[in-house]
């Protein structure tokens, strides 16, 4: 338990976007699949990563779209996923994302997540949809997979 404790002082809370969830279910990028499986349970166990009400949505209809799984497994996963601290989105949180589009000239839905992950207090997105290593609004932007 203190292990622990050390641990997750050490390891920052960690935003996780859709296509970390997605390739921990992608038998065609084998590589990819082994390092999301590793971060995800890694959170999970740590309890320091976070997911938003539209990263659980976007897993779903990939999984069952792009990656042809079963809508009940699927489903299954985003319970597992559930587990995660997950950010549910206020008119704030939308104004917000707004005003991030507007001001970086990024994606709307990028922005949506950024702000979810500055909301709950991450230091750290992981996704490869944004540039490495760039600082917006104090969330770190870190591609798992370079």
């Amino acid at each position: 338990m203190a292990a622990e404790v050390i641990a997750r002082l050490r390891v920052p809370r960690a935003f996780l976007d859709t296509n970390l969830l997605v390739y921990a279910d992608d038998a065609k990028s084998p590589a990819k699949r082994s390092r999301a499986v590793e971060l995800i349970d890694e959170h999970l166990r740590l309890r320091t990563g976070v997911v938003s009400i539209q990263v659980l949505q976007e897993y779903f209809a990939a999984a069952i779209g792009k990656l042809k799984l079963d809508a009940a497994f699927a489903r299954r996963k985003v319970g597992i996923y559930a587990k995660l601290r997950v950010v549910e989105p206020k008119l704030s949180s939308v104004l917000g994302a707004i005003d991030l589009h507007l001001i970086h000239r990024i994606s709307f839905w990028d922005a949506s997540i950024l702000q979810s992950a500055k909301e709950a207090g991450c230091g750290v997105l992981l996704t490869e949809d944004m540039q490495h290593a760039q600082v917006i609004d104090g969330v770190r932007i870190v591609n798992p997979f370079l």
